[in-house]
């Protein structure tokens, strides 16, 4: 059983910074990719960031410059620094892992919400 919990976000004012963590417990191995992904209200959920077991990376357009990922694959966390933040990036952030199996599998947690508004 695979379990991710994200933690770090709350309630900035514009410009401000937050640092999310997502940190991955039970049976993983074969990890392919570990990514942030954001619904905002009324809105499809997206990518914003991922980066995969041999560190290559990839950013949503709206958050380049601004957002960076990393991740420890000793402890299969993965984190997410936010800086320069914006009303429209708030939203439900959700950690995402995928990893081999039979097939390439996906495992979600349970989301974190930042808030970015003054």
């Amino acid at each position: 059983q695979v379990q991710l919990v994200e933690s770090g976000g709350g309630l900035v004012q514009p410009g401000g910074s937050l640092r999310l963590s997502c940190a991955a417990s039970g049976s993983l191995f074969r990890i392919f990719a570990m990514a942030w992904y954001r619904q905002a209200p009324g809105k499809q959920r997206e990518l914003v960031a991922s980066i995969t077991s041999t560190s290559s990376t990839n950013y949503a357009d709206s958050v380049k410059g601004r957002f960076t990922i990393s991740r420890d694959n000793a402890k299969n966390t993965v984190y997410l620094q936010m800086n320069s933040l914006k009303p429209e990036d708030t939203a439900v952030y959700y950690c995402n892992v995928k990893s081999w199996g039979a097939a390439l599998n996906d495992y979600w947690g349970q989301g974190t919400q930042v808030t970015v508004s003054s």
